[in-house]
């Protein structure tokens, strides 16, 4: 499984959480469109550095360049897919008061494309097309990318205060599952100092990344029982959006 693979390199390990490291010092000194395009203010209405995105979702991809070719493309594919697509959203979307599937989707019934409907179809393609490299079923396929899509987005869900995400992925990712805690865990002490956060771009890496690590090591029992519960918190998350916007 993919996880006893990278479980078995700890190689793999320093090179996320080096990647990481020199990719946000690299961004926090370039500055790419000016220190302001890179600014947010977060919860508490302190002034952040979106920085950590990116460099997270580069950090996680060069942790699986060990791995063999299939594994290997479908963990970048959706690592660095998840990321774009957020990294879109972070930038495009900054004001955008509108949250949930429905709202984004019931902007492109209208006409509108918004940059929530471009992410979310874009790590929806991602994910599906991770699911069909890790898995040979179209069945298996198709849940495959469920589980890596839905784990995206929940990582993001629970990203509304410093440290969560990356503490989440830790967690979860504990037993052995793709090891991306060493990306996580290397923006950490400025996630939870309140120096910079992920964004979306750094959240919905992670959790594509862990979304990669549970399809690839379940079988279809497992990847059903896991598509049912992220579709079901997806659910229950944009009727709570919903709730609180009306």
């Amino acid at each position: 499984m993919i996880e006893r693979k990278l479980g078995s390199r700890p190689g793999a390990a320093a090179v996320a959480a080096a990647a990481t490291r020199a990719g946000t010092a690299a961004l926090r000194f370039l500055a790419p469109g000016g220190a302001e395009r890179w600014t947010r203010k977060n919860y508490a209405g302190r002034s952040v550095d979106l920085y950590a995105g990116p460099a997270v979702a580069l950090g996680a991809a060069a942790g699986v360049a060990a791995l063999p070719a299939r594994p290997r493309a479908a963990a970048a594919l959706a690592v660095l897919g998840a990321g774009a697509c957020g990294g879109y959203d972070d930038v495009a979307g900054a004001g955008d008061p509108r949250r949930g599937f429905r709202a984004h989707l019931g902007a492109l019934r209208n006409g509108e494309i918004t940059s929530g409907a471009v992410k979310l179809f874009g790590i929806s393609a991602a994910g599906l097309a991770a699911g069909a490299l890790l898995k040979e079923r179209p069945v298996d396929k198709a849940l495959a990318g469920v589980v890596v899509a839905g784990t995206a987005h929940l990582v993001n869900l629970v990203d509304v205060r410093p440290g969560q995400a990356g503490a989440a992925v830790l967690a979860l990712g504990a037993p052995g599952l793709l090891r991306k805690g060493p990306a996580a865990a290397a923006v950490l002490p400025d996630d939870l100092g309140e120096r910079t956060m992920l964004g979306d771009a750094g959240a919905h890496a992670l959790g594509a990344a862990l979304g990669t690590a549970i399809a690839a090591g379940n079988g279809r029992a497992g990847l059903a029982a896991h598509a049912a519960a992220l579709v079901a918190v997806a659910a229950y998350a944009d009727g709570a959006d919903k709730r609180v916007g009306s």
